[in-house]
């Protein structure tokens, strides 16, 4: 087992969290200022946030599942940090788009695209490998 390829997704964890805690920040910031407890309460800038919070935890998980899988079953150190950088700054490109009033809307696509070619190309890796290898390859 490759104590450094595992170390590293332990980093990209840390970051993906990072970025929780700064959307779940900036929501906690407009629902003390508006006094919304619960839902959005009409609130356009609050209802953003809380779609950027949901998107960002839907994609997270299964990321970070499938880099460990990868570190586990022999992935190069190399490429975790080379997969972890561009998902980590792919989500965060993302969620700029929605902590910041007037972002352009190419910053949310941009973010997204960097996010999931990461993904997808690790998807792919994975796939490809768990085939081959169950298959005697």
């Amino acid at each position: 087992m490759n104590q450094q390829a595992l170390a590293a997704v332990g980093v990209y964890a840390a970051l993906c969290t990072i970025i929780i805690f700064w959307l779940a920040n900036e929501t906690g910031k407009v629902r003390r200022k508006e006094r919304i407890a619960l839902g959005d309460g009409g609130d356009k800038r609050l209802s953003r946030l809380m779609r950027g919070m949901a998107n960002n935890t839907e994609y997270v998980p299964f990321f970070l599942i499938k880099l460990l899988i990868a570190a586990l079953i022999g992935m190069p150190v190399w490429l975790v940090h080379i997969f972890g950088a561009a998902f980590v700054i792919g989500r965060a490109v993302h969620a700029s788009y929605f902590v910041y009033p007037g972002t352009p809307i190419m910053r949310r696509f941009i973010g997204f695209g960097i996010s999931f070619v990461a993904q997808a190309i690790l998807l792919l890796g994975l796939l490809a490998h768990g085939v081959w290898a169950s298959f005697g390859g």
